[in-house]
């Protein structure tokens, strides 16, 4: 059995917000451990419902994204480089 997701959310917004987000309160240690975007311009965070007020906070803040969907979001070209052959 897998581990449950159903009430984790992800979100991104600027990386010029990531002083705003309490990191006691999200699923990360601190800013150094954040997934960012391949630019470096967006940053991705992981919560467990209900969002934390540090993110709630962000103004910058996509739409919330659940376990399925970050992961085709990340696998997309402004958040992995292509495989080097």
């Amino acid at each position: 059995m897998g581990q449950d997701y159903s009430n984790r959310r992800y979100i991104t917004f600027d990386v010029t917000e990531v002083g705003k987000v309490d990191f006691s309160q999200v699923d990360e240690t601190s800013a150094a451990t954040l997934r960012k975007s391949v630019d470096e311009l967006k940053a991705v965070i992981k919560y467990e419902l209900p969002a934390p007020s540090s993110v709630a906070s962000l103004t910058t803040k996509s739409a919330e994204y659940t376990h399925e969907a970050i992961i085709v979001l990340m696998g997309t070209s402004e958040w992995s480089l292509p495989p080097i052959i």
